[in-house]
């Protein structure tokens, strides 16, 4: 079993920022194309974070076109280059998924100073 524990902590990242749900983050994720590669920036609200260590993924929610996009990542993936915090959002809950019935002034966030 601690064979298992020092592969893992090996795979942690240390290098993210903290962030929770309600924040609007941009994430810089690597995308192969073939024998190309490029970053391709995801910028939306946090709605959730969940479960820990390895297995530890947040979900990104944007609205693009009219049309809502939500995006898993996980947190330890080599594929994110960077995770950038934009605003710190002021919610008072772990899961915002009540932002997906919302839309317009209604969908927004107060910043959390």
């Amino acid at each position: 079993m601690d064979l298992v524990k020092h592969i893992e902590a090996s795979q942690l990242r240390t290098d993210l920022p903290e962030f929770a749900a309600g924040d609007n983050v941009s994430v810089h994720y690597r995308i192969i194309e073939g024998s190309k590669e490029r970053i391709q920036v995801f910028q939306g609200t946090v709605l959730q974070r969940r479960n820990t260590k390895l297995d530890e993924t947040f979900t990104v929610r944007k609205v693009s076109n009219g049309v809502g996009v939500e995006r898993i990542f996980p947190v330890h993936s080599p594929n994110i280059e960077k995770i950038e915090v934009n605003r710190r959002g002021k919610v008072r809950r772990a899961r915002v998924f009540y932002l997906r019935e919302r839309s317009g002034k209604s969908a927004r966030i107060k910043e959390r100073r």
